[in-house]
């Protein structure tokens, strides 16, 4: 219970955060839709609505609204919308996310056994099809490979390989070189998570 109250008290406080920010700047730095009451962001092709006196956070579904204040919605999103650079751009070029932080967090990052690798060994298709549906672009390394659009032309990439005599399934996640310049190494983490919970859902 303590930690998902820590949870809340995280989200809470990335709310107050942005509730601080000149949001007519980043309306400009992002090229946000907006009104008097919500900013109109897209995270993983999906629109949302933030207030902006609140930071309440919901996710379009069909005609009607959902609430969206999940920690790693919220976590990624103002994130984003928040801490991005002006100078920010893309590469072209992906890195492995392990590369992005620390030893420790390398060797946490590489398990040898990975429940999440084991659900797609089980379920390709469904993969192929959840990666599809989030209008993935398919990539040429992995056996089932795909990029797919977080925010603002930002992409993760996904790269999986089935099991074979010697290994177990493995699974590997990508950034693009300058990701660093859009979201911070621990909100990546965010990021993937929110990722797999969506594909999880559409498998």
């Amino acid at each position: 219970m303590q930690r998902t109250d820590n949870y809340q008290i995280q989200a809470g406080q990335a709310k107050q955060k942005f509730l601080t920010y000149d949001q007519q700047a980043l309306i400009r730095k992002l090229n946000l839709a907006y009104d008097d009451v919500y900013l109109y962001p897209v995270l993983f092709r999906q629109t949302y609505r933030l207030h902006r006196k609140t930071g309440n956070l919901e996710r379009k579904v069909g005609e009607t609204w959902a609430d969206a204040n999940t920690f790693s919605e919220v976590m990624t999103m103002l994130d984003l919308i928040c801490d991005s650079r002006e100078d920010r751009f893309l590469t072209g070029t992906f890195r492995n996310m392990a590369s992005f932080g620390l030893m420790f967090h390398t060797n946490l990052l590489e398990d040898s056994r990975d429940p999440w690798a084991e659900l797609f060994q089980e379920n390709p298709e469904g993969l192929r099809k959840a990666c599809q549906a989030l209008e993935g672009r398919p990539l040429p390394n992995g056996d089932i490979a795909y990029a797919i659009e977080i925010f603002d032309g930002l992409e993760i990439a996904l790269q999986f390989w089935f099991a074979d005599e010697d290994f177990p399934p493995s699974l590997r996640f990508l950034w693009d070189e300058n990701a660093l310049m859009y979201i911070r190494y621990e909100t990546m983490h965010y990021a993937k998570g929110l990722l797999l919970d969506m594909l999880k859902q559409r498998m």
